[in-house]
């Protein structure tokens, strides 16, 4: 069921700009944990004020705050959950369900407000929250057990260690062809350029900071311009040259290395920005 309905959120987003922005690409992170805030944040404060003399005609004002906000949230999460490995979809299946569920109570608490049965929509919000509150404690499970929308190449440079580290001669690593390498504990691709298209060595971090994918095994894409690698499972697309992510579902740039040419091998260390060519003849 979770693989079918992914399959119907993707084919309905079908503009790439869009999913961009909902994975929130342009924010450096996934945007729909910053979203809920406000939907959860409007009906918390609207059980508060229930509850607190003359507070409910507010209350109702933060209930439906909380229903105009709640679509984009959702839309974001949709977009984050289709491009999830199926264990995960399985728990985002029903973090979704219960949330849809908080929705519908909501609603009718919204409704029965204003129909002047204020007890009955206090009654609806408290079990609205509890179904909201299910499916937060189920998307904290998601991001925190299941590392759903972490950065997954963000300890590269630390299991990477200090110093140069050899790479190989050379002449021996494929002109047009990712490859994969190592430095120190950390996986890295290595990507070496015709000097038709400028010449050049690139070192990235093989793990894809969406979902620990292998770049090592993906498409690249090599032109007179910049060269960018896609990921080989849910197609994020990264610039070689900076590790920018430039189409999700990845939103965190990937680790690039700083590499140099002695004596005809290729090394590379970490905790540098960029790549730097100490080889005209690369």
């Amino acid at each position: 069921m979770a693989e079918a309905v992914a399959g119907a959120v993707q084919s309905s987003i079908p503009n790439a700009r869009i999913k961009d922005l909902l994975h929130g690409r342009w924010l450096g992170h996934p945007v729909h944990p910053v979203l809920v805030q406000v939907p959860v944040g409007a009906w918390v404060s609207a059980s508060v004020l229930d509850f607190a003399p003359g507070g409910r005609r507010a209350a109702q004002r933060l209930v439906g705050l909380g229903l105009l906000t709640a679509p984009v949230a959702v839309a974001a999460g949709l977009a984050d959950w289709s491009e999830l490995e199926p264990d995960q979809r399985r728990v985002g299946l029903v973090h979704a369900a219960a949330n849809t569920v908080g929705i519908a109570l909501y609603t009718a608490s919204w409704t029965a407000r204003k129909n002047g049965r204020q007890v009955a929509g206090v009654g609806y919000a408290l079990l609205g929250l509890s179904a909201v509150g299910l499916g937060g404690a189920l998307g904290g499970h998601l991001a925190y057990s299941q590392a759903s929308g972490v950065n997954h190449a963000e300890g590269a440079m630390r299991r990477a260690g200090d110093g140069w580290h050899d790479l190989g001669p050379l002449e021996e690593i494929p002109v047009g062809e990712p490859v994969r390498r190592n430095v120190g504990d950390t996986t890295v691709v290595v990507y070496r350029r015709a000097l038709t298209n400028g010449g050049g060595v690139h070192v990235l971090a093989s793990e894809c900071s969406h979902a620990g994918g292998p770049l090592h095994e993906g498409e690249v894409t090599d032109g007179p311009g910049e060269p960018r690698i896609a990921c080989p499972w849910h197609g994020s697309v990264f610039r070689l040259v900076d590790g920018e992510p430039l189409r999700g579902p990845a939103t965190a740039c990937q680790p690039v290395f700083q590499t140099e040419i002695a004596a005809g091998r290729l090394r590379a260390r970490a905790f540098a920005e960029g790549s730097v060519w100490k080889n005209a003849e690369v």
